[in-house]
């Protein structure tokens, strides 16, 4: 099946759900949609469950900060893979950055588990309905998320200093 004929089933499917759609392959960038943050778990058990699409795989669930383009939103990209039908495509989200909620996709894949506490942990986006919501990578009492463009870098951490490398390439302390 084309991309073309995935994303004309998806909108017949989920009609306004789908929001945006980009049918001319740009690579490495797979084709895909921007659909709705809410409809995200709804739209992915289709994917995955219909005979014909079957995206049994979720090969990535990345969170990115777009700040140069959109300093109001983040956003979540699934990157699926069909391995009956060997076909790809992607999905992505907006979230405000002030309440970045997505529906977690957990249940429909397992590894989403772990993509979604990286996601958490390092930018802030929380997702609803996960089984075993908590941080994965930096210590429980770290106080907000680096990977996020407006991110400030602490000094300490627990009073102790963190050393970072300035721009000659040298570390400091």
């Amino acid at each position: 099946m084309t991309a073309e004929e995935i994303i004309k089933k998806l909108k017949k499917k989920f009609k306004d759900k789908i929001l945006e759609t980009e049918l001319e392959s740009v690579e490495p960038r797979v084709l895909g949609a921007v659909v709705d943050a809410k409809s995200i778990a709804k739209i992915c058990t289709f994917l995955k469950n219909e005979p014909d699409l079957r995206f049994t795989s979720l090969m990535c669930l990345s969170s990115v900060d777009p700040a140069e383009q959109d300093e109001e939103h983040l956003r979540v990209v699934y990157h699926l893979h069909s391995m009956e039908h060997k076909h790809k495509i992607t999905l992505e989200v907006a979230v405000p950055k002030n309440n970045p909620v997505v529906p977690s996709v957990s249940a429909v894949w397992r590894t989403a588990d772990w993509h979604e506490r990286e996601a958490y942990d390092l930018m802030g986006i929380r997702f609803t309905g996960h089984s075993d919501f908590r941080r994965i990578l930096c210590p429980d009492d770290w106080q907000g998320h680096p990977l996020r463009k407006d991110y400030i870098v602490e000094q300490f951490y627990n009073n102790v200093p963190i050393p970072y490398p300035e721009e000659d390439g040298k570390q400091n302390g």
